[in-house]
């Protein structure tokens, strides 16, 4: 479960560096420096931290459901941000309301991305003992706040063309869901499955099904004689 997990944040960083090639260099310094004073200033609440007590916490299926609402929300809002950024792209004129909800999701970073930074800084802080702690927390803050901009220029050079980035985050995000249904339901099933099969609920979902099938032949039907009619 661990490699999963560390699979799922190497995922997260990578959406997170993609989502920054559609950003002006300006807006990703900025968000380079609330990430790099987060992680500086985490330092204090991460020495408190032990293995075992991350450990303990993965294996906590109750915080694992918290957190796989947060991903279902960050994933929801990114997939949107592709979804939005495609009909952009290729729509005309657009509504306002249109515009605004794209540049509002192009500048949402995304909620994983900080809880990463701090699995990273516990990590990094547990990789140097002896060394002061502030001392490591924020060399590691320096390095993200040079690492955050190089890499999404490195990315924005690697992949110019911005569909296929558009693309890749998409699928990126597609598998940081379903990565994140894996390490969160942790082999549990929130259904208990039954062996009797309830006859009055399959007809009734059968029947539904059926109506629907009529309802929507009669109505293109209507649609096709009014169509013709005006021809």
């Amino acid at each position: 479960m661990e490699t999963v997990v560390v699979v799922l944040m190497l995922l997260v960083c990578f959406s997170f560096l993609l989502k920054q090639t559609w950003r002006k260099l300006r807006s990703v310094i900025i968000i380079a420096v609330v990430a790099a004073l987060f992680t500086g200033f985490s330092w204090n609440l991460a020495i408190e931290q032990s293995k075992t007590q991350i450990a303990d916490w993965i294996a906590d299926s109750a915080l694992m459901l918290d957190i796989s609402v947060l991903l279902s929300v960050d994933v929801l809002l990114q997939m949107s941000f592709c979804m939005l950024a495609a009909h952009v792209a290729s729509a005309g004129e657009l509504k306002r309301r249109t515009v605004l909800a794209y540049k509002l999701l192009r500048w949402f970073p995304g909620l994983l991305v900080f809880p990463v930074l701090f699995s990273l800084l516990v990590y990094t802080i547990f990789s140097f003992p002896g060394v002061s702690f502030p001392l490591v927390a924020w060399s590691l803050a320096a390095g993200i706040l040079i690492l955050i901009p190089v890499g999404s220029l490195l990315l924005r050079k690697l992949l110019p063309e911005k569909e296929l980035r558009l693309e890749i985050l998409f699928l990126s995000n597609a598998m940081i869901a379903v990565l994140g249904i894996i390490s969160t339901v942790n082999g549990r099933t929130a259904v208990k499955g039954i062996s009797e099969v309830d006859w009055i609920a399959l007809s009734g979902i059968v029947g539904m099904t059926v109506a629907g099938c009529l309802i929507g032949m009669i109505t293109y039907n209507i649609k096709n004689r009014k169509n013709k009619s005006f021809k």
